[in-house]
């Protein structure tokens, strides 16, 4: 077995089109995660086929084509646009005598780049180790030997199983600790919930301009470059409107197949999301692929339990199209659906602050609610805003419940439940801040 190189500069890439639309990837969107990664691109590899191929995943033929490039360009690193298995990958390698990467990994390695925080930085170890444990095998050769030696002889216990043990001590560990930031965070979604303040969360593609606009609107200084998850961990600013602050946040950006471990791994950082009451969608209107990249955030959206919270579209970069200016859609009732800007000339930003403001509103309700004891789950949701100003029960068991609460919350809820919060009503009434 060779010796196992460092990922380099110089990168072979490797794209196939395969007939099956869920399977198919963006070869310029490898070259810009390749970019972002710091490699440098010197030569490419493309083809077609129906399905992958079990050894090789690209064919024995293309497999040799593969390695007389690498050997021609003194590459030290191949990456596919694909997943591979980990005998695949091992394949590979052997084949090309040098380090082969799949789609996932080379994601996880710029994650692991951009992190910044200690909690960025735990999120990004705890999807490698997730990832890394279904590869153990991979190009490593000393896996097989026993333990032995003097006093240590018998079963004993395999390099692999032994590497296994750690990873799983390791992942532990880690979990124990993003549980601790968690509860931090969760404290500060409470606070924020107390001050009734509203929460407006920027998702989109990656390299949309998320970091540019939500730069502009808060006159903040959050890390922005024309490269792939250019920022990686999560940033809360508070945004003045007309009617009453809002608290604006900027997440990761999302892309096609984004790896599962990395959506498990990032479920604290992306609970920002999930609870917010609002999502500044922001598109590059400039994009070819536009369309097909908001289907992709859509379906992130659903994955992590997000696809029910209100959306104000945001077109951005508009200063790269001809005869597009600054200005807001509006749907047949009266409600902003989309904002048309420009985040790096500033064209357009007192739009998005109107439509947020008449979406938004910073409207909260005050209710009472009869809710009988069968229904007594729906307790726990209240106290988890903690937004119950008054509880008792009358002599028939039922909860007498009175709350204050944003409405857009109320909406959630009622939704969540299908309806039958809105059938414990006794008293409902608006107030505008």
């Amino acid at each position: 077995m060779f010796d196992r190189y460092e990922a380099g500069d110089a990168a072979v890439l490797v794209h196939i089109d395969f007939s099956d639309e869920d399977s198919r990837e963006d070869i310029t969107e490898l070259r810009l995660l390749v970019e972002s990664a710091g490699a440098e691109t010197v030569g490419v590899i493309t083809g077609s086929r129906r399905s992958p191929d079990r050894k090789f995943f690209v064919g024995s033929g293309k497999a040799e084509e593969l390695a007389a490039l690498v050997a021609a360009t003194e590459a030290s690193v191949v990456i596919f646009n694909h997943p591979l298995s980990p005998a695949q990958e091992r394949n590979l390698e052997q084949i090309c005598q040098c380090r082969v990467l799949d789609r996932t990994t080379l994601i996880l390695d710029i994650f692991a780049q951009r992190a910044r925080t200690y909690e960025g930085k735990l999120q990004v170890e705890l999807a490698q180790l997730r990832h890394m444990s279904t590869r153990l095998i991979r190009g490593w050769t000393h896996l097989e030997r026993q333990k032995g030696g003097i006093g240590l002889r018998g079963p004993g216990e395999t390099q692999l199983e032994t590497d296994r043990r750690l990873l799983r001590g390791r992942i532990k560990t880690i979990n124990k600790r993003l549980e601790k930031v968690d509860k931090q965070r969760e404290q500060s979604r409470r606070a924020r919930q107390r001050s009734e303040l509203a929460t407006v969360s920027l998702v989109g593609y990656t390299n949309a301009g998320k970091s540019t606009l939500f730069n502009s609107l808060t006159v903040s200084e959050v890390y922005a470059a024309d490269q792939l998850f250019a920022t990686l961990d999560p940033t809360l600013r508070k945004l003045e409107l007309k009617d009453g602050p809002v608290i604006l946040a900027d997440t990761v950006g999302f892309i096609r197949h984004l790896p599962h471990d990395l959506v498990a791994a990032f479920k604290a950082t992306l609970q920002e999301t999930r609870e917010a009451d609002l999502l500044l969608h922001v598109v590059d209107c400039a994009d070819d692929n536009m369309g097909d990249n908001f289907e992709q955030v859509q379906l992130v959206l659903k994955e992590i339990g997000a696809e029910d919270i209100p959306q104000l579209v945001v077109c951005n970069k508009i200063d790269l199209l001809e005869e597009v200016g600054p200005k807001i859609d509006y749907d047949s009732d009266g409600v902003p659906t989309r904002v048309w800007v420009s985040a790096q000339q500033g064209e357009g930003l007192e739009l998005i602050e109107e439509a947020i403001n008449q979406i938004v509103g910073n409207v909260i309700v005050e209710l009472t609610l009869q809710i009988p004891a069968k229904a007594g789950h729906y307790l726990g949701q209240f106290y988890r805003l903690n937004v119950i100003q008054q509880k008792e029960y009358d002599d028939l068991g039922n909860c007498i419940l009175s709350v204050r609460l944003l409405e857009a919350d109320w909406h959630r809820l009622t939704k969540q439940s299908q309806g039958e919060l809105e059938t414990f009503i006794v008293e409902k009434a608006a107030v505008e801040l």
